[in-house]
């Protein structure tokens, strides 16, 4: 296996080693350290990412027992001293929020009690689950408070090996889950907790921790977080976003919310007016068709073909004219990009069985629907043109 550093310095930036292997795994290329200040992913913090001498190191993965490097390509000769260099802007990032998620789950544990059981860093927010099945506004903004008096209060950050004989002395949060060589985190007096992770020195280095939202997720809440510059960047992008909108909207921002309402209320009423005048749109049409009908041997057809209209129109104009004349059939299709759509509707008079017409066509278009003797709809792949199927209707009734 190979000798690691990252573990005694987080602040390590540039080293010096050797290259004691190199190959490829499904993954990639991947050279073996003599030693390394990389940290791999594990502990629910992704890799560092950097350089070994011009090559870049894209992820770096325990497997086997083995830290393999992956890099972009092979090194053509594997003997001297290489220089291992960190990409430092992730690596502190990754120490700021996994600090910070220490910082905010001891927080919770000391003023609610409340237990974290996973945690996840992502490229953007971080997000810890809570044990427990719902969380006050109030409650959140206890804990956020907590964690943020321990970080301006700039405490040590420590690490320390210990055995497992060795546990009982600390009032850990939770168990580690190895039990040789454990590695203790601990900010004094307030979190004690097993961890190989990447920390500052300081809890004044995580800067700010920032809770942003959180849900129900399999019966415990699921809290979103950021923490040290994330805080700023998130700031940065609502401040642009509100000054977008107050742009846009004209409107300063003490008055954000009100004129917003306003203007969703009057969406709604345009959209009221605009579904009425649609509808009286959508009679006057079906009224239209009306007198378009082909007098048949014991019914009157209507038929007519569409493009690019929603199936909802169809229905209506369909359900219109049958609720005016007893004797009518009304067959009208559509096409909608590469999807044909049909609605079949008759009077009470009529004897056709229009579900059973089609179930005789959907099969023809790779499609489906349903429906009643009375009514059907559906749809499927445009495998040919809405003239064509509008005829095949015909010729099945």
């Amino acid at each position: 296996m190979t000798n690691t550093l990252y573990y005694q310095n987080a602040y390590m930036k540039t080293f010096q080693t050797s290259i004691q292997d190199q190959g490829q795994d499904e993954a990639g290329w991947y050279v073996l350290l003599e030693e390394t200040a990389f940290y791999p992913t594990g502990g629910g913090q992704p890799h560092d990412t950097g350089t070994i001498n011009s090559k870049r190191v894209i992820k770096v993965e325990e497997v086997n027992g083995e830290i393999r490097h992956y890099i972009e390509e092979p090194f053509e000769d594997l003997s001297g001293v290489f220089e291992g260099r960190i990409d430092w802007d992730r690596r502190f990032d990754h120490m700021q929020q996994h600090a910070g998620q220490h910082i905010l789950s001891a927080a919770f544990e000391e003023a609610l009690h409340y237990e974290t059981i996973s945690f996840h860093l992502g490229k953007e927010i971080l997000t810890i689950d809570l044990q427990v099945s719902d969380l006050k506004e109030a409650d959140a903004m206890k804990a956020e408070r907590l964690a943020n008096r321990v970080i301006q209060e700039a405490r040590p950050i420590e690490t320390k090996w210990i055995t497992e004989a060795e546990l009982s002395d600390y009032p850990l949060r939770k168990q580690p889950s190895v039990t040789d060589q454990i590695r203790l985190v601990i900010i004094p007096d307030f979190d004690y907790n097993g961890c190989g992770g990447t920390h500052p020195r300081s809890t004044s280095e995580v800067g700010a921790i920032k809770i942003l939202d959180w849900e129900k997720h399999k019966g415990h809440i699921r809290l979103q977080f950021v923490c040290g510059d994330r805080v700023l960047d998130q700031l940065h992008r609502k401040h642009e976003l509100l000054r977008e909108m107050t742009s846009c909207l004209q409107a300063p921002e003490e008055t954000m919310i009100p004129t917003v309402e306003r203007l969703l209320t009057k969406q709604k009423e345009q959209e009221k007016a605009l579904e009425g005048l649609k509808e009286i749109t959508l009679t006057y049409e079906a009224e239209g068709l009306l007198g378009k009908g082909s007098p048949q041997e014991d019914y009157v057809l209507i038929q007519a073909a569409y493009s690019d209209r929603p199936i909802q129109e169809l229905q209506k104009i369909a359900q219109h004219i049958v609720s005016k004349r007893d004797e009518m059939i009304v067959l009208l299709v559509v096409q909608n990009d590469q999807k044909l759509q049909l609605v079949a509707a008759k009077g009470s008079t009529p004897s056709v069985n229009l579900r059973e017409v089609a179930q005789k066509v959907f099969p023809l278009i790779n499609g489906k629907g349903g429906g009643k003797e009375s009514f059907v709809q559906g749809g499927g792949e445009a495998v040919m043109s809405k003239e064509k199927l509008l005829e095949t209707l015909i010729h099945q009734l």
